[in-house]
């Protein structure tokens, strides 16, 4: 379950009509018309999961696998990764996810070190097919472990792609298992898709559960039932030019991936040229507390008065581990929280982070996750996929392209050519 704390005098006046009819609209089209597909996959997905029983039944090799590896970038490997950092903690099987994302060689070789053939299976994700980082990653994986494409080899292999893409053909022509994404679906919303669900499944996550937590917040927002979401929309938008930086304080170690697939997901998707041909966009960051208290707070409380702050909480860790009731010479100044839980303590200082900020008159509002489960992870990736096209919408630019991104692309190649 996820609760929503905000300052009502700034987040609920903030609220306008007719502002969130339009984007309300907007959405309802994207999803009835099905040209925006992420807000369907929480049902649309349950057929991967019934794909991956039959494929666990064909394929003999997958009884010795102990690594699933995804090898993508971005939208093909962000959203997985932070759904395993929020959840392996709780996992019962020794099935481990490892992800190859950058083209760092020290990162590449030492991750390769930590694998074996045997023992691993390797998925190789690209919408497009031609990702550079991601298909460099792969033949090198291919040369390293000595993979025989013509041999049972191709049984330790999955690919993830568009229907048709060329790493689709590559895998057709060595009868590699394939599966898609949906056409109407980009890299950065896709964690719902086969991108996410197939390593997640196959690493032993409940996945059904992730996708029923989606699915209820997303029929809650399109049943009016979810006002908060809307407040905060609205605010960000009418108050986008004094605060043009959103960041996202997260309150535990395990949200620390999150943060990174929030960044993604709202920098690629609201930093535009709008249809006014306007630059806009708004500048996402990620912190981890309490460890950020003791750094880029100071930023926040006496820098430019440019921030939004929101804050993630988890309030029941189920762990019961305390602080000692210990009193150390010299330390006793500290001996006042003697006996509390860990769990107590990070979540008043989270409290007390966001008393601080909103005593400066900044905006904040809080998001409580009542445990780390899959129907909560389920919730808040909907959640935020919703809020980014909400203030999309309102921007007026398109949610779903990546112009700035491609550019990039284009100059590496004339590099290399």
């Amino acid at each position: 379950m996820l609760k929503f704390t905000e300052n009502q005098s700034l987040f609920a006046n903030a609220f306008d009509d007719t502002l969130v009819n339009n984007a309300f609209e907007v959405l309802k089209e994207e999803k009835s018309s099905d040209r925006v597909g992420y807000y369907n996959l929480p049902s649309t997905s349950l057929e991967i999961i019934e794909a991956l029983k039959v494929y666990e039944k064909s394929n003999e090799l997958l009884s010795t696998i102990k690594n699933i590896v995804v090898i993508g970038i971005g939208g093909s490997s962000l959203g997985a990764k932070a759904v395993d950092s929020m959840l392996k903690h709780k996992k019962q099987n020794g099935k481990k996810l490892f992800f190859f994302e950058n083209s760092d060689p020290v990162n590449i070789a030492n991750t390769l070190n930590c694998l074996d053939k045997e023992n691993s299976l390797f998925i190789v994700i690209s919408k497009s097919g031609g990702t550079i980082e991601t298909i460099s990653t792969f033949k090198t994986i291919l040369h390293h472990f000595d993979i025989d494409l013509q041999s049972d080899d191709a049984k330790r292999l999955i690919a993830i792609t568009d229907n048709g893409s060329i790493l689709s053909q590559f895998a057709s022509e060595f009868n590699i298992k394939e599966f898609n994404l949906p056409l109407n679906v980009g890299g950065r919303f896709s964690v719902l898709s086969s991108v996410g669900i197939i390593p997640l499944y196959l690493a032993g996550y409940d996945v059904e559960t992730l996708l029923n937590g989606a699915k209820e917040f997303e029929q809650s927002f399109f049943n009016t039932e979810s006002k908060e979401i809307l407040e905060k929309a609205c605010f960000i938008y009418k108050n986008r030019e004094q605060y043009r930086t959103n960041v996202l304080f997260a309150y535990s170690n395990s949200l620390e991936d999150f943060s990174k697939w929030f960044v993604q997901l709202w920098g690629e998707s609201l930093g535009k040229i709008d249809k006014d041909n306007n630059k806009v966009g708004l500048t996402p960051i990620g912190l981890t507390g309490a460890v950020d208290q003791h750094s880029f707070l100071q930023l926040i409380i006496e820098g430019p008065e440019d921030k939004t702050v929101t804050f993630i909480n988890v309030e029941d860790f189920e762990n019961e581990l305390s602080i000692p009731d210990m009193s150390l010479k010299h330390l006793e100044k500290t001996d006042f929280i003697n006996g509390k839980s860990f769990n107590e303590l990070i979540n008043a200082q989270c409290d007390a982070t966001m008393q601080s900020i909103e005593d400066t008159n900044l905006p904040a509002d809080k998001i409580t996750i009542s445990r780390l489960d899959e129907s909560n992870c389920g919730a808040l990736i909907m959640y935020y996929e919703i809020l980014t096209s909400l203030v999309g919408a309102m921007l007026n630019v398109n949610t779903y392209n990546q112009p700035g991104v491609e550019l990039g692309k284009v100059i590496l190649d004339k590099k290399f050519k």
